[in-house]
């Protein structure tokens, strides 16, 4: 069986799209795994850190600062990061999660049922990985979109996946690491996938405590935008116009009343 080709997809439009339908207040960027690094480093204008990080810092530069940064297995911290997005193996030292005894959990069978639980890239396809500001197209295409967004923000993005081809979605939080609920799931399903960032994110990625994050691929955003597109033509659109209160809890108990 031949494989689909997506269809181009415009991504500076998108993001036009996506200011204007949600007013975001965070960069939307793409997310891309590389099998070579030298593929890597020949997209225009990466920058390369001259320090360790977490992958959440790294994805803060671009989405906070604007930048388009790479990155290999040798640029972050630990093996936590380097496996979620399959730059590290998923053994058994890894799987035993002994760093979070104690920490994030009160036993090692409780740490293990966590990295068990979490969803990650499979390790040996890729040595490299880039993210950058989606409108710049330097990742032409991303593999993934990473959208933060507020839950009111994020709702509405929901109701634009689900306009046609509807389908109920079902997510889950692993706890810490929550970065394989969203770009770790993604980039190994292909589904939209969101996420509550985890402490980690907020500490170092420097994710506000309002915001969630959904991963997708680019087509699922663009299907998301048409329909964010029709629903606002209905009048069904954030932010949701203010009624007041009163009359919002009146209304919905059925009661009428003069003011």
């Amino acid at each position: 069986m031949q494989q689909q080709i997506a269809e181009p997809v415009d991504l500076a439009g998108i993001v036009a799209d996506l200011n204007s339908l949600l007013r975001l207040k965070t960069t939307v960027i793409g997310m891309k795994l590389f099998a070579r690094v030298e593929d890597m480093e020949a997209i225009p204008k990466i920058r390369r850190p001259n320090a360790i990080h977490t992958t959440d810092q790294i994805v803060s530069m671009a989405s906070r600062l604007g930048w388009t940064v790479g990155i290999t297995a040798d640029d972050l911290v630990g093996a936590q990061c380097r496996a979620v997005i399959g730059l590290a193996p998923q053994d058994d030292k890894w799987l035993a999660g002994e760093n979070y005894v104690g920490v994030w959990h009160g036993t090692a069978e409780d740490a293990r049922k966590r990295q068990e639980a979490l969803d990650v890239v499979p390790f040996g396809q890729y040595q490299a990985l880039a993210v950058s500001p989606l409108a710049s197209g330097r990742l032409d295409p991303p593999d993934i979109c990473l959208v933060y967004a507020t839950p009111g923000q994020m709702i509405i993005l929901i109701n634009g996946l689900q306009y046609t081809g509807y389908r109920k979605f079902e997510w889950g939080v692993v706890g810490e690491t929550a970065c394989a609920d969203s770009w770790g799931r993604a980039l190994k399903t292909g589904e939209p996938s969101l996420s509550l960032p985890c402490y980690a994110e907020r500490r170092y990625g420097g994710v506000p405590d309002e915001e969630m994050l959904m991963a997708l691929k680019p087509e699922h955003l663009a299907k998301a935008i048409v329909g964010m597109k029709a629903l606002a033509k209905n009048g069904l659109r954030y932010p949701i116009p203010p009624y007041g209160i009163q009359s919002d809890v009146r209304a919905g108990m059925g009661v009428s009343y003069k003011k």
